[in-house]
C-alpha cells in the first residue's frame, strides 16, 4: 500500500463519471485507494475508458449506464453499484444537467428535466446511499460558484437548481451525522472541461471574474472531493467548499 493510499479498501460510486470532473474524481479516488463505480448516460466508451484508467491503477472499477433524470435509475444506480464493487463508502453526487438562457425561454420540460437531474436525482442517490452506509461513509455534491454569485442573466434555473443542493446537503449532515455519515458540497467555479472549455466563446469572461484570471482544473476540483472523502475530513459535514479560483470572493 502507498502511503497515499488514505482510501484503501474504500467503495465509491461516482455519478456522471465518464468526463470532465467526474472522471477526474473518480481516478483521484482510485489512486487513493478507493474501488469506483461510474454511472453514465450517453458517454458509454468514455465511461469504459475511465474503468481501465481505474483498473490499472490497480483498483476495481465498473462502468453502469444509469440516467439521473430517471427516478428509478437514479435510486437503483446506487444498489447495482454496491453490489458490482462489494458495498458503499463514498457518494460523489457529479451527475448534472447545465441549462442557461434567458429566464422566458424557460420550458416547462426545461424546468422539470433540470430538476429530475440536479435535485431529485441527488436526493434519491443520497436517500439510497445512506440505507448502505456505514459510520464513516461520506456524501459529497458538486454544487456549483452560481449559488454564492451570480454575476449575469440567464441562470436562474440553474442557480436555483444547485442552490437545492445546498439545502439539502445541510439537512443530510444533521440526519445522518448521528450515524457517523458526512454530507459536503463542493462548488466549482470555472472548470476547463467539455462543457466549458477553457477556450470557449464566454470563456475570456469567466476567468476574468475569478480573483486567479483562469479556469480551473477538474483535477483542482476532485482534490477537495478526495480531501472530504477520506479520514482526515470526518469532523468536517454540512460544509460548503468553493474551488473556483475566487469567483465568489
Amino acid at each position: 500500500m502507498h502511503s497515499q493510499e488514505i482510501l484503501n479498501g474504500k467503495k465509491a460510486l461516482v455519478t456522471g463519471g465518464s468526463r470532465g470532473i467526474g472522471a477526474a474524481t473518480a481516478l483521484r479516488l482510485a489512486r487513493e485507494g478507493a474501488d469506483v463505480a461510474v454511472t453514465y448516460v450517453r458517454g458509454k466508451d468514455a465511461a469504459e475508458e475511465v474503468v481501465r484508467a481505474v483498473e490499472a491503477l490497480g483498483r476495481r472499477a465498473v462502468a453502469l449506464r444509469a440516467d439521473s433524470a430517471d427516478a428509478g435509475e437514479a435510486a437503483g444506480a446506487v444498489g447495482r453499484a454496491a453490489e458490482a464493487i462489494g458495498g458503499l463508502d463514498v457518494l460523489v453526487n457529479n451527475a448534472a444537467a447545465g441549462l442557461m438562457g434567458p429566464l422566458e425561454d424557460m420550458s416547462l420540460a426545461d424546468v422539470d428535466h433540470l430538476l429530475a437531474v440536479n435535485v431529485r436525482g441527488v436526493f434519491l442517490a443520497s436517500q439510497a446511499a445512506a440505507a448502505l452506509m456505514a459510520p464513516g461513509g461520506r456524501i459529497i455534491t458538486v454544487g456549483s460558484c452560481v449559488t454564492r454569485r451570480t454575476p449575469g442573466p440567464g441562470a436562474t434555473l440553474y442557480a436555483m437548481s444547485k442552490s437545492a443542493v445546498t439545502g439539502l446537503t445541510r439537512a443530510l449532515a444533521r440526519e445522518l451525522g448521528g450515524r457517523g455519515i458526512t454530507a459536503n458540497v463542493v462548488h466549482p467555479g470555472p472548470i476547463d472541461t467539455d462543457m466549458n472549455p477553457a477556450d470557449g466563446p464566454h470563456a475570456h469572461g469567466q476567468a476574468a471574474m475569478t480573483a486567479l484570471g483562469r479556469f480551473g482544473t477538474a483535477e483542482e476540483v476532485a482534490a477537495t472531493v478526495a480531501h472530504l472523502a477520506g479520514p482526515e475530513a470526518g469532523y468536517v459535514t454540512g460544509a460548503e467548499f468553493s474551488v473556483d479560483g475566487g469567483y465568489g470572493a
